[in-house]
């Protein structure tokens, strides 16, 4: 990625109360908020982290959007699953460079680049997505923020309740209405030591999901916990916390495939 901003991709323009606006830099245009209006041009060929003034003296920082802000800052047609959350997944389902990952199903594409992120060049990413529109969307938010599918994404349409065709993966990511009917095919899937994780809003799919898992064994070590993220405001000598915090999101399920059809779960907490 250079250094200076170019015509064509989008920047983050953070004016003093921290209020956000995405722009679409375009050689000839401007961008009108209410302190004023910035050229594009000003822009364009200048460091990411300037600050720039409007006509009327307001300052703004331009910069890239980070991978979170890319996540939860565009249209989409379901729920992301939050940043906050997407760093513990990828922690607690050790998703390592080289790794080998069947997801189901792709949504927003959230969960997908950030697992291509962490398998990296080496690796591997295949996402089921049973929804065409879904899907279609999904690759348009892959190529807005990858700038292409990258050659080792390989996004598929179809329902991984039915079975799906890949085996001997190191990862499978679950965020689906269901989980538990695809746990099937997951078993199938996942060579033994892999980790299988699953996105569940509420503690019911979080029962019924494990329930699943134990009835077909071959599957221990299930962990399910959630994450709350509260901010804090600092302002000089002051600190606050935030007036708003991201709590409850969705419970992160794990598992780990065993060698053979049995069941392990240790007694107590935090075996992690």
């Amino acid at each position: 990625m250079s250094r200076t901003l170019a015509g064509g991709e989008v920047i983050v323009l953070v004016d003093k109360v921290g209020r956000r606006h995405r722009v679409r830099l375009q050689a000839g245009e401007r961008y009108s908020i209410h302190s004023g209006l910035i050229q594009h041009d000003d822009l364009i060929g200048r460091p990411e982290g300037v600050v720039v003034t409007t006509q009327l003296g307001a300052r703004l920082l331009a910069v890239r959007p980070t991978f979170a802000e890319q996540v939860t800052g565009r249209r989409r047609q379901t729920q992301p699953i939050y940043p906050k959350d997407l760093g513990a997944i990828m922690m607690g389902a050790d998703i390592h460079p080289g790794a080998h990952v069947l997801e189901a199903g792709t949504g927003t594409g959230a969960l997908t680049m950030a697992a291509l992120r962490a398998v990296g060049p080496s690796g591997s990413v295949v996402s089921y997505e049973a929804r065409e529109e879904f899907l279609e969307a999904a690759t348009r938010a892959i190529v807005d923020t990858m700038g292409q599918v990258p050659p080792n994404l390989t996004l598929k349409l179809g329902d991984v309740y039915a079975g799906v065709d890949e085996r001997e993966m190191d990862r499978v990511l679950l965020d689906l209405p269901e989980p538990w009917q695809a746990a099937a095919a997951t078993r199938s899937a996942l060579r033994p030591g892999g980790i299988v994780f699953a996105h569940c809003p509420n503690v019911s799919q979080v029962q019924r999901f494990f329930d699943c898992l134990r009835e077909l064994r071959g599957f221990g070590m299930l962990e399910a916990f959630e994450l709350l993220q509260r901010g804090w405001t600092v302002r000089g000598r002051s600190m606050r916390p935030s007036h708003r915090m991201v709590a409850h999101t969705g419970f992160l399920c794990f598992a780990r495939r065993l060698a053979e059809d049995d069941l392990f779960e240790p007694e107590g907490e935090g075996f992690r």
